[in-house]
């Protein structure tokens, strides 16, 4: 039972984090790098940040089925910022 309220607690954090921090900058850096723009230092330490996170609650999501395709969502987002954050990278090197 204690596994279940401290789960719900967790939960409730990282979707408040989520919404109030990550995701706005998220879709903040997304835009700019749709618009051709290069990472900085500080977004690169952010998106690193963001996928520490994201493997710390891994157990979290196993235990919680309903999180998966919000997990994934989140996966498939961080994932076109860094592919398109590459691409960026590399067009400023030619």
């Amino acid at each position: 039972m204690s596994n279940d309220i401290e789960d719900t607690g967790m939960i409730e954090a990282l979707l408040q984090r989520l919404n109030d921090f990550r995701l706005p900058r998220l879709l903040e850096l997304k835009e700019r790098v749709d618009r051709g723009e290069t990472m900085s230092d500080s977004d690169i330490e952010f998106l690193e940040g963001v996928l520490e996170d994201a493997h710390r609650a891994v157990p979290l999501s196993d235990r919680h089925k309903e999180l998966q395709p919000l997990a994934a969502k989140m996966s498939a987002l961080y994932h076109e910022i860094t592919a398109k954050a590459l691409e960026n990278e590399a067009k400023n090197k030619d």
